[in-house]
């Protein structure tokens, strides 16, 4: 977007700026669609936001968050809780702008509703409200607040968790449909391998998961818990996927297969391995460098060393840092799906039916000057307003995966760790433990039911 708004001239990109999302792009771009512009600088500026929150944890910062009135009063540990208090209030921020365009465009059928260039347009006024909000955010006193948002952002971020899993579902179904249709039109075996070998490649990666999960999480005695959420989420899996291929359900569905089902039984272990990550017995619960540890240097005796019985020291505390691995990845998904429920077309009827799209009969051609007033002064309109007839999308129901999205960011960059009020430091608890579990539980009921509801409810079109 940068790149963008540097090719223009200062003079166009000003008022702009206060205009809709398709000047914004100036005439530096190729033809493109007025929705997904729009979806595109939405996702811009969380991602924006998300970089601005990650800068909040950067070493160094403490120093200067702590000159904020309030933000180190009656706290143990300043250094490693002030960021983690930034983190919040930048995604308060953000949550409650999207909250707020959520409730406004609600019932909002085309573009020529009034609403509609406010939620296309004006983004110089609404940068603006993002950053006052933002500036606000950080001067409310402290108080419940953090305690409370903890609370908000543990059950969005449980919502947005199962948004992913419908992304990827949308996902696997148009890259399963996209191959299948190669396949028939010409080298069936090369696109037949092409299939073959991701479906295998996430299985591989999902039983080395497991094991991986059972080397490290559990020990012979304790961790029981641990053992049952890998234990059960893996027969679940295999449950899913043998389902995936049954007759009948090839019958009714004949795009389902096991590349849908391998790719959310990846997505079931990585919401297991983060599920472990928040546990608090840090016995059963390592840090990525100690499992590193443990892999470069193996405890081994020598044969003829005799085994000294050592008492177990107490597990280090682990340091509340945004960069654990599980973060990471998380923060890698959040952005994949952000993007692609930004790109998708409007014909892709997976998520239509669940999310963004509210109508699929509305196509519009794509060729220039195709609706009414995309010439202008002899010039084609780089970007074209597709949505004069009706939304591509609905505004609301976009702006609410924004809101949940934000508090999901929130609690991915905090760890999950809630503030203890007696302590007045991040500890990891079994809330959100079972928060994230219980959505991994969710995620593969969603999943079963999409196999499963074409024979339930036969009165209804799920093609």
């Amino acid at each position: 977007m940068g790149a963008v708004l540097g090719v223009c001239s200062l003079a166009s990109w000003i008022p702009c700026l206060c205009g809709g999302a398709s000047c914004l792009l100036c005439r530096c771009c190729p033809n493109s669609k007025n929705s997904m512009v729009t979806r595109l600088i939405y996702a811009f500026l969380l991602l924006l936001s998300t970089l601005v929150a990650c800068i909040m944890l950067a070493p160094g910062m403490e120093k200067q968050l702590k000159k904020v009135p309030g933000f180190c009063d009656n706290v143990v540990d300043c250094e490693a809780l002030v960021g983690y208090r930034a983190v919040y209030r930048i995604s308060f921020a953000m949550a409650v702008f999207f909250l707020l365009f959520a409730l406004l465009m609600i019932q909002v059928k085309s573009s020529k509703d009034p609403r509609a260039a406010v939620h296309n347009g004006f983004w110089f006024f609404k940068i603006a409200a993002i950053v006052g909000i933002m500036v606000g955010a950080f001067y409310i006193p402290e108080g419940p607040f953090t305690t409370v948002l903890f609370v908000i952002g543990t059950c969005g971020a449980f919502f947005f968790i199962l948004i992913q899993l419908i992304l990827l579902v949308d996902f696997a179904h148009s890259w399963n449909e996209s191959w299948v249709e190669r396949m028939e039109e010409g080298n069936p075996r090369c696109w037949y391998a092409a299939l073959l070998s991701c479906t295998c490649l996430n299985y591989i990666l999902s039983f080395i998961a497991i094991v991986l999960f059972y080397v490290f999480y559990t020990k012979p005695e304790g961790c029981v818990e641990n053992k049952f959420f890998i234990s059960f989420n893996m027969i679940l899996c295999i449950a899913v996927s043998i389902t995936s291929i049954l007759p009948k359900i090839q019958e009714n569905q004949p795009h389902s297969g096991l590349l849908q089902s391998s790719i959310i039984t990846l997505y079931t272990m990585y919401l297991t391995w983060s599920a472990m990550s928040n546990e608090p017995d840090r016995h059963c619960n390592p840090s990525l460098l100690n499992i590193i540890s443990q892999i470069a240097t193996p405890t081994a005796l020598p044969v003829n060393a005799t085994a000294i019985p050592v008492t177990p020291s107490p597990a280090p505390l682990k340091s509340p840092q945004w960069w654990d691995a599980q973060s990471i990845v998380g923060l890698i998904i959040f952005v994949l799906c952000l993007l692609y429920s930004s790109i998708r077309s409007s014909s892709n009827s997976q998520v239509n039916k669940l999310t963004l799209s509210v109508s699929d009969s509305v196509i519009l051609d794509d060729t220039p000057g195709a609706a009414g007033g995309d010439v202008e002064d002899g010039e084609i309109r780089r970007v074209l307003d597709n949505e004069k007839d009706a939304v591509q999308y609905s505004y609301s129901v976009f702006h609410l995966m924004l809101f949940l999205a934000s508090l999901y960011i929130m609690m991915t960059l905090t760890n999950w760790y809630s503030p203890d009020s007696e302590t007045k430091i991040l500890t990891s608890k079994w809330p959100a433990v079972w928060v994230k579990i219980s959505s991994s539980w969710v995620c593969l009921l969603l999943y079963l039911w999409s196999l499963v509801a074409p024979l339930v409810l036969t009165n209804r079109d799920f093609s």
